[in-house]
């Protein structure tokens, strides 16, 4: 007889999927208890070292699971055929001591003498309305109707395996011939007797699982040793990165020469060139760039310093035609006046720039002495006739370490800048608290407007019509703001309501020589 290999799909389909729901669950654990570990690690190394060790044990899991099904596959297959080829032969061997027509003794006895010879199996041997064998109720559970169907259909052995008790079975099914010294075949003669076996494959399920727990123990140092290549792989990806960062950082300070070592042909080498190119680039536009500054600087203070031996000797000569504009006709006399009001200007204007051009070459040093403000203050009024037309609060006492003609310069652009754009009263206030010595130069025009006031301290910057500043050049607030950044100070804006005038704030350290 050989196998007719039918087998009952719907308990087949059962037995699979049942064996293999054992696996899934643990991988689908294991993977779980993986990604909940993965908030627990940042930056480019975990997300590299979580990513190694992912796929390293999606690769071994999935592996582990094909493995126990071709084995288990395999096994199953070399138990099946063992147990057909065993199970033929005794049936073969012992159907001419079956008389036919049978009785349940001589059913039983051929049962025994199949079974004694099966390793583990369980005989049953039914002939029209007897059923006998060494497992009553191996007939009613384990014996489906499917493979009852196919053994009544086929001459050779029909098998199927099944789940029982959560143990998986070889059901074997042939029907016993007359007439062939096979005792089936196609010329033999149905005798009417249908034999069972049911073999139980418990020993190979075991064998399989052993094999899967024996994989299932690989995969703690296949995941170890991933993450030990994950962790070296991401040194040697991160340690170009890591000195490429700090190169950025170095050149984000300003030191533009400085470059990173190229190895390789890869992505990383690629990327340090580029770095290298642009750090080059940036280097060489940041030097003309300074070369240009240095020469405008140059060329403003050349200019300047050229500018003031002509400018003197025409301020001298614009004096002295505006004190006999007088004695010339009236438009001869209106020329000189204008000659002389614009030379001041120009004088004004060139030596504004001669100090911008100190400031921006850093060649400005303090020659500070301590000295009273409030009277310093008077002083500044007095020297440029604005005594009557300031109001000056001014607290007695205030005693600072500051250079006497930088703060005239700060006071004379603040009180000057008031008088020629704002309203009066015009008020001058100065106090001292908490280590700073605060002084407020206040007016009543219409104010700034917030365009003017993000602009005021800007060079060469003047306002629009209604804050006419053409009489001034536009570096005064600018040269006041560097002097008062010279003492470590800073001059502010005070926000006010529109049209009730604007307050520029002067704030210095208070030192003086018993805090030093």
């Amino acid at each position: 007889m050989e196998p007719a290999g039918k087998t009952a799909p719907g308990t087949d389909a059962h037995t699979a999927p049942g064996t293999d729901a054992q696996t899934a669950p643990k991988t689908a654990g294991d993977g779980g208890r993986a990604r909940r570990r993965l908030p627990r690690v940042d930056g480019l190394r975990g997300r590299l070292l979580i990513t190694v060790v992912v796929v390293a044990l999606i690769s071994a899991v999935t592996a582990t699971a094909l493995a126990y099904r071709e084995s288990r596959e395999a096994v199953l297959k070399r138990a099946q055929n063992a147990a057909v080829d065993d199970f033929r032969s005794r049936v073969e061997q012992l159907v001419p001591e079956l008389d036919v027509p049978t009785d349940p003794r001589s059913m039983a006895r051929f049962a025994s003498k199949v079974s004694s010879g099966m390793r583990g199996s369980l005989v049953v041997v039914q002939y029209r309305d007897f059923t006998v064998g060494s497992d009553p109720s191996a007939d009613r559970t384990r014996i489906t109707p499917e493979l009852r169907v196919a053994v009544r259909a086929h001459t050779q052995v029909s098998l199927q395996r099944v789940l029982y008790a959560g143990k998986p079975w070889l059901v074997l099914g042939a029907p016993v011939g007359l007439g062939s010294p096979s005792g089936s075949g196609a010329s033999a003669q149905s005798s009417g007797v249908e034999i069972f076996a049911v073999v139980s494959l418990a020993e190979e399920e075991r064998d399989t699982a052993e094999l899967v727990r024996s994989v299932q123990g690989g995969l703690v140092p296949v995941v170890l040793l991933a993450a030990v290549l994950a962790l070296l792989a991401a040194r040697t990806v991160l340690r170009p990165v890591r000195r490429l960062a700090r190169a950025t950082r170095r050149l984000a300070t300003g030191e533009l020469s400085i470059r990173v070592e190229e190895k390789g042909h890869d992505e990383l080498a690629e990327l340090a060139h580029t770095f290298n190119e642009t750090a080059g680039t940036l280097e060489h536009t940041v030097g003309e760039l300074r070369e240009q500054e240095a020469l405008a600087r140059r060329f403003v203070a050349d200019v300047s310093h050229e500018l003031r031996t002509p400018l003197a000797a025409m301020t001298m000569v614009s004096s002295v035609l505006e004190e006999d504009a007088d004695q010339l006709t009236p438009d001869t006399a209106h020329a000189a006046r204008t000659v002389s009001a614009e030379t001041a200007k120009l004088a004004r204007l060139v030596d504004d720039l001669i100090e911008i051009s100190r400031f921006d070459a850093r060649a400005v040093a303090l020659t500070v002495h301590e000295l009273d403000v409030a009277e310093a203050i008077r002083a500044t009024l007095a020297a440029r006739g604005w005594t009557d037309r300031v109001e000056a609060d001014l607290h007695p006492g205030i005693r600072a370490r500051l250079d006497r003609r930088r703060l005239d310069v700060i006071v004379a652009n603040l009180v000057g800048n008031a008088l020629r754009h704002g309203a009066p009263p015009v008020t001058v206030t100065v106090r001292a608290a908490d280590g700073l010595l605060t002084l407020s130069v206040a007016d009543h025009g219409p104010g700034l407007p917030p365009e003017a006031a993000r602009h005021v301290f800007d060079r060469f910057y003047k306002a629009d019509s209604a804050r006419a500043r053409s009489e001034g050049s536009g570096l005064g607030m600018a040269i006041a703001l560097e002097n008062a950044r010279l003492h470590g100070g800073t001059i502010e804006i005070e926000p006010q309501a529109p049209g009730t005038g604007a307050v520029f704030t002067l704030r210095l350290p208070l030192r003086t020589d018993s805090a030093s």
